[in-house]
């Protein structure tokens, strides 16, 4: 190991590692503050469907009961992207996913909140639930009204970069896959959770989430008060992994009723209520067409729909990743993708672990060992004749600097004893070959600071 390298392979402690270890760690659900109340969410138990009544009577008059919200006291839409501003903490007038909020009470402990659930009323007239892409996009019923999509299409993404048509007219050779990615979700350690304070003109958050400055930035308008009144504060964090990246109704509700009841408010979600959060990767149906020549890759067409649940999320970057990134890894000097995002009838897709790239990924990289195979080529030969070189500039614009996957790749066939055992292993056991890259970073933030800077009390 180089001498210069101090911490890269290492063993080195961890900063946190004492606290952890010892159960001094202080995770959001841990904080007890005086006169604390305890939130929970009633949620719908139809994926698509008009609120025409609710009823929360029954369920303020329980005993140690302090507030009941509904849609109606959070009106404001947000969305963690300026694009795409669809959600309401609570449902208003429609619900578009089973486990959306519709209300939100609390109470003097857990089991009087939960109690209190089943005495709000709710009737909806039902819909029909659009619960793939193919659904969204064959029916004239719509899930949002979009200004700008037809149909129930979230996001279009075009991109073009050479003569595409002309690279397949010429060539020699040329091959196109269909591929289905399911998408998972994250499931971190530690669930949602969140403890709200105000001392009547500010409110302080404890929540456990990974983006506290868009909470700093979305929720001030969403609870009407000005941004300088909302302090955001994130204890020790359970696992994120993409999933704790948005505002959630379970924050935003429990600020809301700190500030209706004047006291401290705590809201943590049971495990099944995550999975109604979600924001996990998308579903994906992807078709994928090459042009090879001499084992070159000279044109690559790319097709997605992206499964994209009931609101926009981080939906927007996702679509784009899945047709900018795919030339970051492999020169091709012709490209085209073409990505559709849909809305359905879900709980709503995000961010996860590679945002919008795992699933084009997998689409390319099962195509490229098809293609290999026809071409006479080995899985590694196919892709080191066309990996992106250091310094270099992707078809779409994308500035690479140092890369050394050529070296990853020799290395790893060395190691692994690629060459001998590809296809030569005993039945039910084999050896893959894949390749994977990203890029990331931005020239401008998604939101103007307009936050005050200094102030001076006189």
């Amino acid at each position: 190991m180089s001498d210069h390298l101090h911490i890269i392979g290492r063993d080195n402690r961890r900063v946190d590692g004492r606290a952890k270890t010892t159960g001094r760690a202080l995770y959001t659900d841990d904080i007890q503050l005086p006169g604390m109340l305890y939130g929970r969410l009633k949620r719908s138990p139809v994926a698509h469907g008009i609120i025409d009544r609710i009823s929360i009577d029954r369920a303020l008059a329980l005993e140690g009961v302090r507030a009941v919200i509904t849609g109606a006291d959070l009106p404001v839409r947000f969305g963690i992207l300026p694009v795409t501003q669809d959600e309401t903490a609570l449902a208003v007038d429609r619900v578009r996913y089973v486990g959306e909020p519709v209300a939100a009470v609390c109470a003097e402990d857990e089991a009087t909140a939960q109690r209190a659930l089943d005495l709000i009323e709710v009737d909806y007239t039902p819909l029909a639930p659009l619960l793939s892409p193919e659904d969204a996009f064959t029916t004239d019923l719509r899930i949002h009204e979009h200004p700008k999509f037809d149909g129930n299409a979230h996001r279009v993404i075009a991109l073009e970069f050479g003569d595409v048509d002309a690279a397949f007219s010429g060539a020699a050779y040329s091959r196109e896959d269909t591929f289905y990615y399911a998408g998972n979700t994250h499931a971190p350690l530690e669930t949602h959770s969140t403890v709200a304070d105000t001392d009547g003109t500010r409110i302080t958050l404890w929540v456990s989430h990974q983006a506290p400055y868009y909470l700093q930035k979305i929720l001030p308008r969403v609870l009407e008060i000005p941004p300088q009144s909302l302090r955001v504060i994130v204890p020790y964090v359970g696992g994120g992994f993409g999933g704790k990246l948005d505002p959630f109704p379970d924050t935003i509700c429990a600020a809301k009723l700190s500030m209706v009841t004047g006291r401290p408010v705590k809201i943590t979600l049971a495990r099944e209520e995550v999975f109604y959060n979600h924001r996990g990767r998308h579903p994906s149906l992807m078709w994928v067409r090459s042009a090879v020549e001499d084992g070159r890759i000279t044109a690559l067409h790319f097709r997605a729909f992206l499964d994209g649940g009931a609101y926009g999320s981080f939906g927007t970057a996702a679509s784009y990743y899945h047709g900018a990134l795919q030339p970051v890894t492999y020169r091709i000097p012709n490209y085209k993708a073409e990505i559709v995002r849909f809305y359905t009838n879900k709980p709503p897709c995000g961010p996860k672990r590679g945002h919008g790239t795992p699933q084009p990924r997998f689409a390319l990289e099962c195509h490229l060992d098809r293609v290999a195979d026809e071409v006479g080529l080995s899985a590694y030969e196919l892709r080191g004749r066309n990996l992106v070189a250091s310094y270099s500039t992707t078809t779409n614009h994308l500035r690479v600097t140092t890369c050394a996957l050529d070296t990853c790749i020799d290395r790893v066939v060395e190691a692994s004893g690629y060459a001998g055992q590809h296809g030569n292993l005993p039945r039910g056991e084999g050896l893959g070959f894949a390749v994977g890259a990203y890029l990331s970073g931005a020239g401008l933030p998604i939101y103007w600071n307009e936050l005050p800077h200094s102030s001076v009390l006189v």
